[in-house]
């Protein structure tokens, strides 16, 4: 974030009035003028970031709470886990409408209908008084996800150009650290209050966040006033996704080979075929193949597509190898195991802002590339620990390399979109990134399914992965990450001093450069 002294305006000193003194005027989407206020920016930036960890945080915090609510209400694990299905099932699925729908009628009047009806759900979930109507709840609680891509959005048009990968760094970083966080503090906060406990602390917040946003945003300039929503493809996309999701999430509990699992991802996948064809007629596109085939967007996809595969493989991976019992694990109880990973919130916030301080000079391909090498070498690391230490120090490694690869995939996304299609394009690479991750759990699920051996626990033989199902299990990420190293190749640098010609901006670019000096 910046200061007040840490911005200088050289705009036209007859385009600067008393009334703008200290401040920058840029321009706007469909023209007019907007004055750069670093105070309310910064101010807007922090309440943003909170927001996007907020929903992070509870989306994570039912993890470990998830053995008592089987207990308590005489459930099974596989419905158990519903409860984190069904929340993404439904994200994934709204996330690109809710993307559309704020780039149509603004960001913050959609963001601010998304946070009333999680506070509701989120509600509705702390109280409910059996186990469906929790799962109901919580279905409806995935409406948060939306949130995201509104965040990144809301915090794109509040600073020029050179100051956006700061601004972006902050909410990646932040959103980094949230997960972690929420581990940790759900199993803290059920093991002293219960599961409902977490949701009686969080939701004053998320009321208290919600009439911030409210009173505090403003409103995004930059919409399309008389365009409509396209009912049918928002549907068609919604519906497609939500196959595929409820298919890669319910894969392992029902059977891969199971005729409705195969049924969701073959219609699913192939409904997205005549869903593009109808898409490339329609003038205002919820999948716009024109916008996904950029150049760099394609590629921040991809990445993120990695970027989240290898996320949901290894840290699935790493929970186990922790919590079971020996000689498979090391039979570490839940509140414990967010110890191990507090070093993710200690080395990513720092990383993230630092690499985000540094990407206006040197661009963001630089920090990819060191980004994708850090953190393959930090899995690679992961597949030879020993013991619980280990694994906690070699997470060190992989957070540098997850911090710059987060901003740098925020940034060189953001930067290559222009403003008119922000909240479509950030919202479709978060589809992306929750479909890898969704992915990813049941890849490692698989790998520590097959790879097992009889072993004797407490008197008891039960099957358990072997440290080459464990060794898998982080060699995939290595593979994904080397990946995305090579995939960086191919992006066009948006920002900095190699910048390429004509990068970024996406033809809607509404800074220009004026005023922005560094001390």
């Amino acid at each position: 974030m910046l200061s007040g002294e840490q911005v200088r305006y050289k705009a036209n000193p007859a385009r600067v009035g008393p009334d703008t003194r200290g401040k920058i005027l840029t321009e706007v989407s469909g023209g007019g003028e907007q004055a750069f206020d670093s105070g309310y920016a910064n101010g807007a930036l922090v309440l943003l970031s909170v927001v996007a960890g907020l929903i992070i945080y509870v989306d994570i915090m039912l993890t470990p709470a998830l053995p008592k609510i089987v207990a308590e209400y005489g459930v099974t694990i596989d419905q158990a886990s519903l409860l984190i299905s069904l929340y993404t099932v439904l994200g994934v699925a709204v996330i690109p409408v809710f993307g559309k729908l704020g780039d149509i009628h603004g960001k913050k009047r959609v963001m601010m209908y998304i946070l009333v009806t999680y506070l509701v759900a989120a509600t509705a979930t702390s109280f409910a008084p059996n186990f469906d109507l929790i799962l109901a709840s919580r279905f409806v609680q995935g409406v948060g996800l939306g949130v995201f891509a509104l965040c990144f959005s809301l915090a794109r048009e509040q600073f020029p150009r050179k100051l956006v990968p700061r601004a972006q760094g902050v909410i990646s970083a932040v959103q980094l650290a949230s997960g972690a966080l929420g581990l940790l503090g759900g199993a803290v906060i059920t093991d002293d209050f219960g599961w409902q406990g977490n949701y009686h602390i969080a939701i004053p917040i998320i009321a208290v966040l919600t009439a911030l946003v409210f009173f505090v945003v403003k409103e995004s300039p930059n919409k399309k006033p008389g365009v409509r929503l396209d009912y049918v493809g928002a549907s068609w996309l919604g519906a497609s996704l939500t196959a595929i999701v409820f298919g890669l999430s319910e894969g392992t509990s029902w059977g891969w080979t199971s005729t409705p699992i195969l049924g969701l991802l073959i219609v699913g996948t192939t409904a997205m075929v005549p869903l593009g064809l109808y898409e490339g007629r329609v003038a205002e596109p919820v999948l716009d193949l024109k916008l996904l085939r950029q150049r760099n967007v394609m590629v921040a996809n991809l990445l993120i597509v990695s970027f989240g595969l290898s996320s949901g493989i290894a840290f699935q991976a790493l929970v186990y190898a922790l919590e079971l019992p020996r000689p498979s694990g090391f039979g570490i109880g839940i509140t414990d195991v967010g110890l191990y990973l507090l070093p993710l919130v200690v080395v990513i916030l720092p990383v993230a802002l630092g690499v985000a301080a540094l990407i206006p000079k040197y661009g963001v391909k630089p920090f990819l590339y060191a980004g994708s090498l850090l953190a393959a070498v930090g899995f690679f690391l992961l597949s030879t620990y020993t013991s619980p230490l280990q694994i906690e120090a070699y997470l060190v490694v992989y957070a540098f390399g997850g911090g710059m690869l987060s901003v740098s995939i925020q940034n060189l996304l953001v930067l290559s979109i222009a403003k008119s299609e922000m909240s479509l394009g950030t919202s479709l690479n978060t589809t992306f990134r929750y479909v890898g991750q969704t992915l990813g759990a049941p890849i490692a699920g698989a790998l520590l399914s097959t790879f097992v051996a009889s072993y004797s626990v407490s008197g008891d033989v039960i099957s358990l992965p072997t440290k080459v199902a464990f060794q898998y299990c982080f060699y995939a990420p290595v593979i994904a990450f080397v990946a995305v190293g090579l995939l960086s190749i191919f992006a066009r640098e948006v920002i900095g001093k190699n910048q390429d010609k004509g990068a970024g901006g996406g033809g809607n670019e509404p800074w220009h450069g004026q005023g922005l000096n560094h001390p």
